[in-house]
């Protein structure tokens, strides 16, 4: 029986379906007299195909909301293409273009292919055909062609096509892997099928055999090539249903290559074949309904053939589909914990399929991964281990009840895997998911299982993989019933990239490459603090379990400390090493905040920080622990500046702890600081004691002695220039920033049309410092994030900013016009929603007014915010911004216009409600016509 003879076709749809002689009768009536060729003829039959089309897809997606069948749907839509496409040929071959005695060389055969062809289509899939001619294209073929084409394209639908002999068929077919898929799942539509079948007995003796592992490995080489593209994981928060890990195009791959390798039309046939279990198909048909009704909702929904679940179709695609919220989780989280377990059902998948061909057709090749230990035939003993061995290579039962007589081999079994660098057998992956039973209070609470999962967690060399493979098989999930709650949970916000258990494991990771000496260069004082610890291990406990607790209505960091409490003491370590773990875990976040929230020059800032840490072995750990934390957040999260306000946080803490810090006085700072700028300097005594004179105290204290040494160049060069205003530009290649300096006569809008300024050139501003000098000067100096890879684009950028300050002070431009004009960046804001918060404090600065403000990020926040405070006739000493995602964290260090804080009450009221007043009216006042000087 060939693959033609067995060919399956589309389902019929259960919602009436017009066929293609009810559609060739409606043509005809439609036409009325008109001749055929005619342009009125065409327009015709268009109108009805149109409406035929209309029609079908109304009564797929009711159908797809009424039963949420993805599959269904999606066979639907392709057996409406297929009536419509057949009944167009044949109005073209017996109306159009008649032959009354067609030559040999006058048939055609119309077949589908690519998702077409395996009789499924999206409601904005393009359309692939292959017109399969006899021998060369004749007048009367191309006709017919190009007849069939522009009604599809006149439809609005993508079409993709080929028109080929049988002989170049089967030529290009030989040559190129990917006309070999396409012809691969070629499906007869219309036309002349003994051509059609012609090619496929010819494709099936003269392409197919001994090519499969060939053809195997070109599909694993793309597909491997496919995920590096879309990040090499399926835990992304904002995935690709069709190209991404674990999405529709997996399951065609392994379509494909059972359909090559075992020549089966459906995958329900590799039950038959031993390839796959009826569990396993039962899983199969699950991910693939579950993936085709997102994939058809999405298109529905969005109009166009969109394949990324971005956030801003996440909910309704959530509501669509019935998921709402329950037990703390939002409809739209539920949905994506969904998702992301069906992603991990069809990795499952892949790894039986791919593990099965390897070991028992395709030994020469590699489909599983990279091999850790050397391919061989047979088996043989590890050295100490009488229940594994190495079958072919990789990491094998000794026996099949190996894990029925003592299940703490399921732990230990992980454990050799990465103590000898082994892969698993697929035959050992088989058998650790039919005894995830196994796994129960006993198992858990046993020490000798419990110390192999120490050991597993605290081995650089392996922890990262095993963990995944732990987690992929489900073991880990069991064993730690606290992780198995947060596996495939998403958190509904910009700011993190992955689920929470692929983050973890990921930090868990970038731990182990610092232990095995990597990110050197990213995180040097890490490398310096590790030699000092007492004991990594705790990093590796309070990596794997700090954000455990995630998706509970209470603070996941006071929840994740008590089942660190519970879980430490069952892994096997001591009251003090369990008390640092929780502590960690409670306070995991804390240095970050800092850093990134708080002037890190004020003293009390390091003095409250230290009063949490206590000692320099925590701080020492918090510091390798939230650097780990924020690097496997997601890419590009970790940057050079986090390293370095980590750092200088670090370093103003470790004296207080350490005993150091009360020897210097204050008086003594300022005159270390202004020794070390006249040493820098290569200017006249005189000169230089004017300069330091024009400088209040706290510039000293709180300014870096390189920006120090910036400032005073820029204002040397505009003073004796005679300029009014000056701009320099420091580009920090190592902190991924870039520094801006402005000095000019200070303003009460100053720092507002700086924020504005930054924002109409598309610059992400993450601090600020804000200076005035005692002759009525500001010296204000902006961090911007990196945007461009050339220094010489950032100057460039640095510089339009510069330039336009200086209009906006002049009254040549106005803010509020530009940012109006942007308002259009703020689609990808649009599915959240945040409380805005604003806090107003004096207790965390002995000079300054602390005033915090978080809420929904957009254009021009921060120039809102800053003219509001100059409304309210505050002097910003120092500004701190960060953005999370969708959520902004600004923070301001303020006085009054005298310098002081500020201590009444209902003033403080009148700031709070100020600047909540901003998120309130997201649209700026139009009324102001322009900002001239402020």
């Amino acid at each position: 029986m060939t693959l033609a003879e067995t060919e399956v076709r589309p389902k019929k749809p259960q919602f009436a379906l017009k066929t293609a002689d009810v559609l060739l009768a409606e043509f005809d009536t439609a036409v009325g007299s008109e001749p055929a060729k005619s342009p009125a003829a065409r327009m015709a039959v268009l109108g009805v195909v149109r409406q035929c089309l209309a029609e079908a897809r109304k009564n797929a997606e009711a159908e797809l909301l009424a039963t949420s069948k993805g599959t269904r749907c999606a066979q639907n839509l392709s057996a409406a293409q297929d009536e419509l496409i057949t009944a167009v040929y044949r109005f073209a071959v017996t109306r159009v273009y008649p032959v009354d005695n067609p030559s040999g060389a006058e048939t055609l055969a119309l077949s589908a292919v690519g998702g077409y062809g395996r009789g499924t289509l999206a409601p904005g899939s393009d359309i692939d055909l292959l017109f399969i001619l006899p021998y060369k294209q004749t007048p009367w073929g191309e006709q017919v062609t190009e007849y069939i084409l522009y009604m599809l394209w006149d439809l609005g639908q993508k079409v993709g096509h080929a028109v080929r002999s049988v002989d170049e068929c089967i030529r290009m077919a030989r040559a190129d892997m990917t006309v070999r898929t396409a012809t691969l799942e070629a499906r007869f539509l219309t036309g002349d099928r003994p051509l059609y079948d012609q090619l496929t007995r010819r494709f099936e003796t003269e392409i197919m055999p001994r090519t499969g592992p060939e053809f195997i490995a070109a599909k694993m080489t793309e597909r491997d090539e496919r995920h590096r593209q879309m990040g090499n994981t399926r835990y992304v928060v904002e995935p690709n249903i069709k190209d991404g890990k674990g999405g529709l195009r997996d399951l065609n791959t392994l379509f494909w290559i059972g359909k090559y390798f075992y020549q089966v039309k459906t995958s329900q046939e590799l039950v038959g074949k031993g390839v796959l279990s009826a569990s396993e198909y039962r899983l199969f048909s699950r991910a693939e309904d579950f993936l085709w009704a997102v994939r058809c909702h999405l298109h529905f929904l969005t109009g166009r053939a969109d394949e990324k679940l971005t956030f801003d179709v996440q909910p309704e695609l959530a509501h669509r589909m019935g998921y709402a919220e329950r037990m703390g989780m939002l409809g739209v989280e539920r949905f994506m914990k969904r998702y992301f377990l069906v992603a991990k059902d069809v990795g499952d998948l892949t790894r039986i399929i791919c593990a099965s061909l390897e070991f028992h057709h395709a030994k020469d090749m590699d489909l599983v991964g990279r091999v850790l230990a050397p391919f061989r035939a047979g088996k043989s003993k590890i050295r100490g281990e009488s229940d594994f061995v190495i079958d072919t290579g990789r990491l094998n039962l000794a026996r099949p009840d190996v894990f029925e007589k003592d299940p703490v081999n399921l732990i230990r079994m992980f454990m050799v895997a990465g103590r000898e660098e082994l892969l698993f057998h697929p035959d050992a992956i088989q058998n650790i998911r039919k005894s995830l039973r196994l796994i129960d209070n006993a198992l858990r609470n046993d020490a000798r299982a419990n110390a192999h999962f120490l050991t597993i967690l605290t081995s650089p060399l392996s922890v990262e993989r095993i963990l995944r493979q732990m987690n992929e098989s489900g073991v880990l999930g069991k064993f730690v019933p606290e992780f198995g709650k947060i596996v495939a949970l998403m958190q509904f916000n910009m700011y993190h990239h992955y689920t929470v258990d692929e983050h973890l494991i990921r930090a868990v990771g970038v731990m182990a490459e610092i232990a095995n000496g990597g990110l050197r260069k990213e995180l040097p004082l890490t490398h310096e603090l590790l030699p000092q610890l007492n004991d990594t291990r705790l990093l590796y406990v309070a990596l794997f379990l700090h954000d455990i607790a995630k998706g509970r209505p209470e603070d996941h960091s006071i929840a994740g400390a008590r089942i660190a409490r519970k879980l430490c003491p069952r892994f096997g370590l001591t009251p003090a090493e369990t008390d640092t773990v929780s502590w960690l875990i409670e306070y995991h976040l804390l240095m970050s905040e800092i850093a990134q929230a708080r002037d890190i020059q004020d003293p009390e800032t390091a003095k409250a920080f230290a009063d949490v840490v206590q000692s320099p072995q925590r701080l020492a750990l918090l510091m390798i622990l939230t650097a780990c934390d924020i690097r496997a957040v997601g890419p590009g999260t970790w940057t050079g500046w986090k390293g370095s306000l980590l750092r200088a946080l670090y370093f103003a803490t470790e004296p207080m702890l350490s005993g150091g810090h009360s020897q210097v006085s204050q008086s003594d700072r300022v005159e270390q600081a202004c020794e070390a700028l006249s040493g820098a300097l290569d200017w006249p005594a005189a000169d230089v004691e004017t300069y330091l004179g024009r400088h209040y105290d706290h510039y000293w204290l709180r300014a870096e002695p390189e920006l120090q040494v910036e400032h005073a160049r820029m204002i040397r060069h505009a003073d004796q220039s005679g300029q009014p205003f000056a701009g320099s530009i420091r580009v920090r290649g190592f902190e991924g920033i870039t520094e801006i300096s402005f000095y000019t006569p200070d303003h009460p809008r100053l720092l507002s049309l700086i924020a504005g300024a930054c924002t109409m050139q598309d610059a992400s501003i993450i601090g600020a410092q804000i200076f005035s000098t005692r002759d009525g000067r500001a010296i204000d100096t902006f961090r911007l994030r990196r945007s461009f890879t050339s220094d010489e684009d950032e100057k460039v950028r640095a510089t339009r900013i510069i330039d336009t300050v200086k209009q906006l002070l002049q009254g040549k431009r106005s803010v509020l016009i530009d940012l109006g004009k942007a308002s259009r960046h703020n689609k990808r804001l649009r599915p959240f929603t945040l409380p805005a918060q604003v806090s107003v404090s004096n207790a965390i600065s002995e000079k300054f007014t602390v005033i915090e403000v978080s809420g929904l990020d957009r254009i021009g926040l921060l120039y809102a915010l800053t003219r509001e405070i100059s409304d309210l006739s505050l002097t910003i000493g120092s500004a701190h911004i960060g953005t999370y995602g969708e959520k902004a964290v600004d923070v301001f260090y303020v006085t009054d216009l005298t310098g002081q804080k500020i201590h009444v009450k209902a003033r403080q009221k009148r700031i709070h409600d100020a600047l909540m007043s901003v998120f309130e009216r997201p649209d700026e006042r139009r009324e102001e016509k322009k900002v001239v000087n402020g």
